[in-house]
């Protein structure tokens, strides 16, 4: 039906740019990219559009395999008494990016494909979607990751407690601020790369940049894993930790949470909307 066509597209992508693009831009005097308005801060139609709910429920779904996915692999890694014998921290390494590479393909035409508090919240400070759509976002995230974990436990029990149940915690040898610190630095490892892969300029001159996007973001994600895994289990995303932290509900998980992880999520989160903005002023001074 003609006008009932909803737009998905969030964020950079979210208005359409009628620019060349790719080595059909380099031949034109005019400029290759517009910047999008930023989005508003509240937004009253969304809540009556299907397609908000749409992208809700493909962050849920998201949110829901990558936990039941990575979780199950780390419950295979646990019960092995040789690590030998199993697909050690790189297979557990892999099992978190391949799935984000794999989710991010899927969902990103739907909801932008975020899975991650922390990317939706730095994308809401930069003003690339509305605080409506970045709060919706993360409920449905954490409860995804809550089902996930549900699940996971709901087949073993017994394995799954005695295991750890996937919760993040602050392994011995390391301290809290040990600990604090691997989290900032691999978040803002990942949400660096999310912004870089993701960013329309880039996006309007080079037109195999949206195609590519999930694998960048799924191998930082592999990469961070196998840093931190020895350190905290690594929780660069606050619905992973906190789905697990809840069903597993023992305190050294959830004192390790409150301490570690939610500190984290807002100080690298700001921090790169400094960085960022820093870096766009320059650009834009450099370019004008």
């Amino acid at each position: 039906m003609e006008g009932k066509e909803e737009d998905v597209r969030l964020g950079a992508n979210r208005y359409s740019e009628r620019q060349p693009i790719g080595t059909a831009a380099q031949g034109s005097d005019d400029k290759d990219y517009k910047e999008p308005p930023p989005a508003p801060l509240f937004e009253a139609e969304e809540l009556a559009s299907w397609s908000f709910y749409r992208a809700g429920i493909a962050e849920f779904v998201a949110t829901f395999l990558f936990l039941y996915i990575s979780i199950l692999t780390v419950m295979g890694v646990s019960k092995s008494s040789s690590k030998c014998a199993t697909v050690g921290i790189q297979g557990i390494a892999w099992s978190f990016g391949g799935m984000i590479f794999a989710l991010v393909y899927c969902t990103a035409g739907i909801s932008g494909g975020h899975i991650n508090p922390a990317v939706t919240f730095g994308l809401f400070l930069a003003r690339k979607l509305s605080l409506t759509r970045a709060l919706f976002y993360m409920v449905m995230q954490c409860l995804g990751a809550i089902c996930g974990a549900g699940v996971v436990k709901g087949f073993q029990q017994g394995l799954y407690m005695g295991a750890g149940g996937g919760a993040n915690a602050v392994n011995p040898g390391y301290t809290k601020g040990d600990g604090l610190g691997a989290e900032i630095v691999g978040t803002f490892v990942l949400v660096y790369t999310v912004f870089s892969a993701t960013d329309a300029k880039r996006s309007a001159r080079d037109s195999h940049v949206p195609i590519l996007a999930p694998l960048p973001i799924g191998f930082a994600v592999f990469l961070v894993h196998l840093a931190t895994i020895p350190i905290t289990g690594t929780g660069i995303n606050p619905a992973r930790s906190l789905g697990a932290a809840i069903i597993y509900n023992r305190s050294h998980a959830w004192n390790d949470h409150v301490s570690i992880y939610i500190h984290r999520f807002h100080f690298i989160s700001s921090f790169y909307f400094i960085l960022y903005i820093y870096i766009y002023i320059a650009n834009y001074y450099y370019t004008n």
